[in-house]
C-alpha cells in the first residue's frame, strides 16, 4: 500500500524551529490527521476547480470518481452540479470528517455520494465511471513507485470514452523557494502556512501553525509533497496507455488572480499499441 498519508508527521525545518521556541506547549501532528487539516480543507473553495473539470466532461458522462477526496473540497461542488460521486480517501480522519459533513447535507446530495476509504494507487471498486478526477496537487502525494498503480487502477475503472482529469501546480510560473501565507479556517481560527520548496531534493515541505503565538497547545501540522512537473505526468500517462490533450491553465482558489494551476485531461487510448 502507498505511504501517501498514513505515516506520521514529518520534521520540517520550520516545525523544528517553532517547537523549540514554544517549549512544552508545542505539539507536532500530521496535517491529515487532526482538526487543523479538516478546518482548513473544509473552508477551501473547490467550486471553480470542479467547474473547470465539469465543463470538459462529456454530456451525460455518468458518475464521477474523486481520488484523494479529503474532506470534500471537490466532492460537494460536484454534487451541487448534479453529479453522482464516489469519493475515495486514504486518511481515516478525513473520511470520518467527510461522512459527518454528508450527514448534515441535503438528502439529494447525500444520496448521490458514496465514500470509500482506499488507496488511490491501488483500489478495486465494483463499478466504472464516466470521469475520474484528482484535485489540485494531490497526485504529488504519490512517489514514482506508486503512480503506475494509480494509472492502472484508473484504467480498470473508466467507462469507454471516459475522462481522467488531474489538476496540478503550474510550474511554468516562477515560484519562490520559501513563502508564508496567513489563512482562515472555517472555524474562524487563523493559521500561518509556510511552504519550503527544495528542487534539489524534489520535495516541498508544508508547515501550518497558529497565527496566535500564545496558543496552548501550539499545534504544528506538517506534510511533505513531491515536486512533480506536469510534463512528467503527461509522459507517464502516455506510457500507461492514455491519450492526453493539450494541458490548460486556470486559477485555483488561492491563485490570487493568476493562472497558477494546470488541468491535464486524458482518455484511454483506443489503439494500445
Amino acid at each position: 500500500m502507498s505511504d501517501q498519508l498514513e505515516h506520521g508527521p514529518v520534521r520540517t525545518t520550520r516545525a523544528d524551529a517553532l517547537l523549540a521556541s514554544v517549549g512544552e506547549r508545542g505539539v507536532l501532528r500530521s496535517f491529515y490527521d487532526v482538526d487543523v487539516g479538516a478546518d482548513l480543507m473544509q473552508d477551501a473553495d473547490g467550486a471553480s476547480e470542479a467547474r473547470e473539470m465539469a465543463a470538459r466532461m462529456r454530456p451525460a458522462s455518468g458518475p464521477v470518481l474523486e481520488l484523494a477526496a479529503g474532506t470534500g473540497r471537490l466532492t460537494f461542488p460536484f454534487l451541487t452540479l448534479g453529479f453522482e460521486v464516489t469519493a475515495l480517501e486514504l486518511s481515516r480522519a478525513m473520511v470520518a470528517t467527510l461522512r459527518r459533513q454528508l450527514e448534515d447535507a441535503p438528502a439529494d446530495l447525500r444520496d448521490r455520494c458514496t465514500v470509500v476509504q482506499g488507496d488511490m494507487s491501488a483500489f478495486v471498486l465494483d463499478k466504472r465511471f464516466g470521469a475520474v478526477v484528482i484535485s489540485y496537487g494531490s497526485i504529488n502525494l504519490l512517489d514514482d513507485a506508486d503512480r503506475p498503480g494509480l494509472y492502472a487502477s484508473v484504467r480498470e475503472h473508466l467507462e469507454p470514452g471516459g475522462q481522467f482529469m488531474i489538476s496540478m501546480a503550474n510550474t511554468g510560473r516562477s515560484q519562490a523557494l520559501e513563502r508564508d501565507q496567513e489563512l482562515s479556517g472555517r472555524s474562524g481560527r487563523r493559521y500561518v502556512l509556510h511552504v519550503r520548496r527544495s528542487p534539489a531534493e524534489q520535495i516541498q515541505e508544508i508547515t501550518i501553525y497558529p497565527a496566535d503565538d500564545t496558543s496552548d497547545p501550539f499545534v504544528v501540522c506538517t506534510s511533505r509533497l513531491r515536486l512533480l512537473e506536469p510534463i512528467q505526468v503527461v509522459r507517464e500517462l502516455e506510457q500507461a496507455g492514455f491519450d492526453v490533450k493539450e494541458p490548460t491553465t486556470f486559477r485555483s482558489a488561492g491563485g490570487r488572480g493568476s493562472h497558477d494551476a494546470v488541468l491535464l485531461e486524458a482518455s484511454l487510448r483506443s489503439d494500445p499499441s
